[in-house]
């Protein structure tokens, strides 16, 4: 018999013959518009009209708020070929969970419908990885990878995905990770299929001056494919950048897989969309190739 259960909040899991769960939206009508039309209005003026052509590896594409950050997101993310499977690394901004937190939802739901989790290669990560864990806690209010989503949704409209949640502090461990994700997707012959998106906000809560000087130094190491240098520079100029972990990974990974250059399609600061510009976080897209 099959019994309907409400989780925590972010959940609805069905038991019987079919096993799994639905992430619902956490941040559906405040990250961005909670209804389909609305929804698809906001995108349509962030994304290229045209399809992407970049036959990118990976991306970098900001998470917060769609005011502030839609248009970069929707500039790097219609910048590229899309793929019909990506792995979504998001950084843990609530403290839950473990350092490398694969969810367990079998889909997760958006106002513009329901986004398949690629069973396939979630399985053959977690049992090429020894740094990855199924468990969800990182994923019940994180919104870095929920806001992604949508974006996709616009673009494509078909596509699977695996999501994880990266809490660790450790350049080898993202190094470890990069070239563990790059033998799962080898191993399975996905190579062509697969992108890899690092979700991440560059920095935090400074003048736009001081924000556009450090972002200027960590950019510089990204489109140089250096994550030790990334690694260092964040440690030496303090720079509030919540996703380099993820972004560490994808281009670990992504240098495995034969990337050799990387482009900044877009940069702007919150200023650049509130008007103020004493207090801003940073914003950048960016491929990798």
């Amino acid at each position: 018999m099959t019994r309907f259960v409400e989780a925590p909040s972010t959940y609805t899991v069905f038991w019987g013959d079919t096993v799994g769960m639905v992430r619902r939206p956490v941040v559906a009508g405040q990250f961005y518009p909670g209804t389909k039309e609305l929804l698809l209005k906001t995108i349509a003026s962030t994304i290229n009209k045209l399809p992407g052509k970049d036959e990118a590896i990976g991306v970098i594409s900001p998470h917060a708020g769609y005011i502030y950050s839609g248009s970069v997101a929707g500039a790097v993310l219609s910048s590229i070929k899309p793929r019909p499977k990506y792995i979504i690394l998001g950084p843990n901004h609530t403290g839950l969970g473990v350092s490398f937190s694969m969810s367990k939802a079998s889909s997760w739901k958006t106002p513009l419908g329901d986004v398949t989790v690629d069973e396939d290669l979630r399985k053959k990560l977690l049992m090429y990885s020894g740094l990855i864990e199924a468990d969800d806690a990182a994923h019940i209010a994180e919104h870095s990878i929920e806001v992604q989503l949508p974006i996709l949704q616009a673009i494509q409209k078909k596509f699977t995905f695996v999501p994880i949640v990266v809490a660790s502090d450790d350049l080898q461990s993202y190094r470890m990770m990069g070239k563990d994700i790059a033998g799962a997707i080898k191993e399975l012959g996905i190579e062509k299929e697969v992108l890899i998106i690092a979700s991440s906000d560059m920095t935090h809560y400074e003048s736009d001056e001081s924000v556009r000087r450090k972002d200027k130094a960590a950019i510089e190491a990204i489109l140089e494919l250096d994550e030790e240098k990334l690694f260092k520079r964040i440690r030496q100029m303090d720079i509030s950048m919540c996703g380099y972990g993820p972004t560490a990974i994808m281009i670990s990974a992504a240098k495995i897989l034969g990337a050799k250059t990387a482009r900044l399609v877009k940069y702007q600061t919150s200023g650049d969309a509130s008007g103020d510009y004493s207090s801003v976080v940073g914003y950048a897209g960016i491929t990798v190739s």
